[in-house]
């Protein structure tokens, strides 16, 4: 505990001290203490002083005023650890199936690399990714510029009425490729009786997918809001040998 005394408390003290020691002198001067010399009057003055001391000390000795509170010390803000998100795992590779070229599919595909050039089943197998997704959007979206590109004539005409008789109705089709997990070539023909010869490649597209179709109210028509496996056959044809030779979906139906 700390004692505190104003500069006015502390001067009458010592003013009180002296004075008393003035008038102990006095009392003392026509005495004679000394016994064999010894200061017998300095030691009487000395017990009367301490004892003075301890009197002013018990009167003047208190606290004046209050003594600053302490501040709390503000509590260290606590580093919150950092959680790192996990990445998200990548889609599944896809899983090529083609056939070899010793197998019955596998001599056709090496035909008709002969009459295409720059033709190779691998590469084949590898673009029909990007056609499914981009024909599955654009029949959903009913980009029918887009399908025109990508299809015969004869399955043009079909998906373009499927999609005005949707549109008709009120309905829309809600379409998501979520991934695509196999691609496999089941089948190829090639008919070279004509004047230019036709090729055609069947292949399995094994998917995972959200297709819903709702009315203008909303409420489903067909499919489900989930992720669902389809497993889908197309047949791709072609001129092969010829100039700007395009593959194009000329059929399609679930496998």
């Amino acid at each position: 505990m700390r004692i505190v005394l104003s500069p006015g408390v502390a001067y009458v003290g010592c003013r009180l001290i002296s004075g008393r020691l003035g008038r102990l002198r006095f009392w003392t001067r026509g005495m004679n203490f000394s016994f064999g010399h010894f200061p017998l009057d300095l030691v009487i003055l000395g017990l009367v002083a301490v004892f003075l001391v301890l009197r002013l000390r018990g009167i003047l000795g208190r606290r004046v005023g209050a003594e600053p509170a302490m501040r709390p010390m503000a509590p260290q803000p606590v580093s919150q650890p950092v959680v790192e998100q996990a990445p998200e795992p990548p889609p599944p590779a896809i899983t090529y199936d083609i056939p070899g070229p010793d197998t019955r599919v596998g001599g056709v595909l090496a035909r008709i690399g002969m009459l295409q050039p720059g033709f190779t089943a691998d590469g084949f197998a590898k673009s029909v990714e990007s056609s499914f997704r981009l024909i599955v959007g654009a029949y959903a979206s009913g980009d029918l510029a887009v399908l025109r590109e990508r299809l015969t004539a004869a399955t043009y005409a079909a998906f373009e009425a499927a999609i005005q008789s949707r549109q008709q109705a009120g309905e829309v089709l809600r379409s998501e490729i979520r991934d695509i997990t196999d691609i496999a070539i089941i089948g190829a023909e090639l008919d070279e009786t004509g004047p230019n010869p036709q090729a055609r490649i069947e292949v399995r597209i094994v998917s995972d997918q959200v297709s819903l179709t709702v009315d203008s109210n909303g409420q489903p028509v067909s499919g489900v809001d989930a992720v669902t496996e389809f497993s889908d056959l197309w047949t791709f044809e072609c001129i092969p040998g010829t100039a700007g030779a395009v593959w194009r979906l000329g059929a399609s139906r679930s496998a």
